[in-house]
């Protein structure tokens, strides 16, 4: 097999040299160049042989040709995009500009390299671009389970995800699978092959943050009985996967933020920096716009670690895919704990399911199946064994009454699930959110009358945090009387 070739465009003849030497003094795998001093030439070199790479420079002497908009390498990887799609493009840009930087990202460059070029970085990248792509495999996985027209999207973008090395950002309710969806986009891509490492931002105290994310040296502070690699490191080469990042201190958000920028790290107590190769993926429940606006959360680190986001459907807005989840969860819970847990489910049930809100989504789900498995009679789960809140005020055997009409100027509800709409009528239509807020609040009740309010108990039982349960508890004024 013949070594990789990359196309090399800058048009400082100096820099283009030392990017060409850099590149082609690499070993495992020894990369062949091919330079271009402008976007012309760039196009001409492209039509006339394969490449497996291209570097470009942001800013080049076309950039008064049509369509260049002044930044002729973005130019230049939409039309890679268009005609050669498994070609992976790298911006290479002096003008410190993240908007600049991300706007490339999103034209399809798959990351971006800063002036002065750190050589180290830049082999890194072209490391990486070069992996072979992984056989495609399927994405149906559990949480992951549906054909629903959300679930679909979800899928393709996830595919797409994969081939990129850019930061994303997965937003998406308690409970919708955000972990799965990191998980699988590291495994769909080049760095499968490399650690895959969550880390609750959210669960680490805040006096151990720049420890755990950076490591530390032996003797930096009293306990540190010895070096020990941090977050980064233990990531090096992979996907470091950042949840409830909106949960990070603004101080601790600034390191992060130089980090992921230099991708280099300086452990506690260590002089010198060290270089980090790893990917960058978020996700957190919190709308990160209204963070950023009300000063909570950087919003130079909002640009940088937001350069793609997915967003991951409730479960309410895709009922359709209810059944098959049913039947994927039922199977999982006997697989995992055995013959007595093998149970099948009354229509009725199955439909009184498709009918609920689901505050606590797909993780709700699984926890309300497996209690239900445990009540039910001769291994047929009937509805009174789902235990739902607010399905005692309805008849689900009749047909639920129809929606009024919305008043004038007031635009129709978009969520019209039987369930959603019975409990409106029967509620006085409220709104939606005091809704889910009250069944999350019976739901926290219900589990502390049956752990006689164990707290630690409660949490698990809700498949929550200790450090998210009493957060509910809070935020809902719940106090044993």
């Amino acid at each position: 097999m013949s070594n990789p070739c990359c196309l090399i465009v800058d048009d400082e003849p100096g820099i283009l040299a030392t990017l060409v030497e850099g590149v082609e003094r690499m070993k495992n795998p020894t990369v062949k160049c091919v330079a271009a001093l402008s976007l012309h030439e760039a196009y001409e070199k492209l039509a006339a042989q394969h490449f497996d790479l291209c570097l470009t420079d942001m800013k080049l002497p076309d950039a008064q040709l049509p369509d260049c908009g002044g930044t002729a390498g973005i130019d230049l990887v939409k039309h890679i995009q268009q005609h050669y799609p498994e070609m992976p493009v790298a911006i290479i840009t002096a003008y410190g500009s993240t908007e600049t930087a991300i706007t490339a990202l999103k034209a399809g460059a798959f990351d971006f390299i800063a002036k002065p070029v750190n050589l180290e970085n830049l082999r890194n990248i072209v490391r990486a671009a070069l992996k072979p792509s992984l056989p495609t495999v399927d994405l149906e996985m559990p949480t992951l389970v549906g054909e629903s027209t959300p679930m679909r999207e979800l899928k393709k973008t996830i595919k797409k995800l994969a081939r990129s090395q850019s930061p994303a950002h997965i937003s998406g309710e308690s409970g919708t699978g955000k972990e799965m969806v990191a998980r699988l986009i590291h495994a769909h891509g080049s760095r499968a092959d490399r650690p895959f490492v969550p880390v609750n931002c959210g669960a680490i105290p805040n006096e151990l943050m720049e420890s755990e994310f950076f490591g530390h040296k032996k003797g930096s502070f009293t306990g540190a009985i010895a070096n020990k690699p941090g977050l980064f490191q233990a990531a090096e080469g992979g996907t470091l996967f950042l949840d409830e990042i909106a949960d990070l201190p603004l101080d601790m958000q600034v390191k992060l933020l130089r980090a992921i920028q230099e991708k280099r790290v300086r452990p506690v107590g260590e002089h010198q920096e060290i270089s980090v190769d790893v990917r960058i993926l978020s996700a957190t429940h919190k709308d990160l716009h209204a963070l950023v606006n009300a000063g909570k959360f950087r919003q130079d680190l909002f640009y940088r670690i937001n350069v793609i986001e997915v967003h991951v459907p409730p479960l309410r807005a895709r009922p359709e895919d209810i059944p098959a989840l049913v039947s994927v969860l039922l199977k999982r819970l006997v697989d995992r704990e055995g013959d007595n847990y093998r149970a099948t489910i009354n229509p009725k049930a199955l439909e009184a399911l498709q009918s609920y809100a689901y505050p606590g989504n797909v993780r709700e789900l699984e926890n309300i199946l497996e209690r239900a498995v445990t009540l039910c009679e001769n291994r047929c789960i009937q509805v009174t064994n789902l235990r739902l809140p607010q399905l005692t005020s309805l008849d689900i055997s009749t047909p639920p009454a129809p929606p009024a009409p919305p008043a004038p100027h007031e635009a129709p509800n978009p969520i019209t699930t039987p369930h959603l709409d019975s409990v409106a009528h029967h509620s006085n239509a409220v709104g939606l959110d005091p809704l889910l807020d009250k069944i999350e609040k019976e739901r926290i009740l219900d589990a502390l009358q049956q752990t006689k309010w164990n707290q630690t108990k409660a949490a698990k039982f809700l498949d929550l945090t200790f450090g998210q349960f009493r957060h509910r508890m809070k935020k809902y004024q719940i106090r044993r009387k």
